[in-house]
């Protein structure tokens, strides 16, 4: 199984704050496990998969996803970490995270698999979609579809909107006007050793 099911905050506690993943955070600063207070130096390599297993988790894509993406970010023009973050973040389930609508990624996966998820007035099951510019992201006009968004707009996952993105609250209507700046990023990352770690396999 691809797709990691288990406690949340251990993997927050091992890779640091993950807001795409979970809210909760870590009351022990150190990770889990029997080592965990007195861990050793880290090696180059290690330190390389941490911050690749750090995009994983927070996206929560498969290994053969993200090499996927990787290759992906290789082909487009400019910088390979950059484009790669972008790819990530214009995914529909982070954009209807990053809109409000879902407390969490996975949260806004489960609403887009459930077909809650509306672009451009047609109803959307893939979470992995890749919005563009002009897409317009709408609640599906069902009672159960909406009552679901506005009880999650209430304890939105994180409290700013990104620039490249608006929302009507009244009409559950978002908008994408362009593609995500590097900024605007929430996660704590360095793109350019993910690119590294993947400069073997892609």
């Amino acid at each position: 199984m691809s797709r990691y099911r288990g406690p949340r905050l251990r993997i927050v506690r091992r890779l640091g704050e993950l807001p795409g993943l979970t809210r909760k955070s870590a009351k022990r600063a150190y990770p889990p496990g029997q080592h965990g207070q007195n861990r050793k130096k880290r090696s180059e390599y290690a330190v390389r998969l941490e911050e690749k297993q750090k995009l994983r988790f927070n996206y929560g894509v498969s290994e053969r996803q993200m090499l996927r993406y990787v290759r992906k970010a290789r082909r487009a023009a400019g910088s390979t970490g950059t484009v790669l973050l972008q790819l990530l973040e214009m995914r529909l389930d982070n954009t209807v995270f990053r809109l409000g609508m879902a407390p969490t990624i996975p949260a806004a996966r489960q609403l887009v698999n459930h077909g809650h998820i509306m672009v451009n007035g047609r109803r959307v099951d893939v979470a992995s979609y890749q919005c563009r510019p002009g897409d317009v992201v709408t609640v599906r006009p069902k009672d159960q579809s909406r009552k679901i968004v506005e009880n999650n707009l209430q304890f939105p996952g994180l409290a700013n909107m990104p620039s490249h993105l608006e929302f009507d609250k009244e009409k559950l209507t978002g908008k994408v006007n362009s593609v995500i700046d590097r900024e605007w990023v929430a996660l704590q990352i360095n793109e350019l050793l993910v690119v590294e770690y993947y400069s073997r396999q892609a």
